[in-house]
């Protein structure tokens, strides 16, 4: 909800960089040390977060993820957009995935800026899943 009680999406109304330069907004679905896997519902009005389900079951990892987790706002990777240098395959029809390296827990919904550290594609399914990987602008590693 914004500051008026209107329903937003984290997907489409926040913005995709952050107020200081070099920074993006980086929005948490896993906190780091947890299982379930939450996801943006990109199908849903005002793409709510929800656990993941497979077959009517919700999604655990079977570990704890060792980081924070989420998408990057207003990215979206598009399945008729063909990597050849990646193997000829498209984008898995998501925003792009943010792995968040600092050494505090996120909160599942919440937006926080960041600075990108490096990025790298993995092959999922025939899809190509980006993963950005980022630190919090406030760790003193940033």
């Amino acid at each position: 909800l914004d500051a008026d009680g209107n329903v937003i999406s984290a997907w489409h109304d926040i913005p995709l960089y952050g107020s200081t330069n070099g920074t993006l907004n980086f929005f948490c679905e896993i906190p780091v040390n947890t299982t379930a896997k939450f996801e943006t519902q990109t199908e849903e009005e005002g793409n709510p977060i929800a656990q993941d389900e497979k077959d009517g079951k919700p999604r655990d990892y079977p570990y704890p993820i060792l980081w924070n987790y989420g998408m990057l706002p207003q990215t979206w990777e598009d399945p008729d957009v063909i990597s050849e240098e990646l193997g000829g395959v498209g984008g898995d029809n998501d925003p792009t995935d943010v792995v968040e390296i600092g050494s505090t827990a996120c909160t599942s919904g919440q937006v926080y800026q960041v600075k990108p550290v490096c990025a790298f594609a993995m092959i999922d399914d025939g899809e190509v899943d980006w993963k950005v990987v980022v630190i919090p602008t406030d760790s003193p590693k940033a």
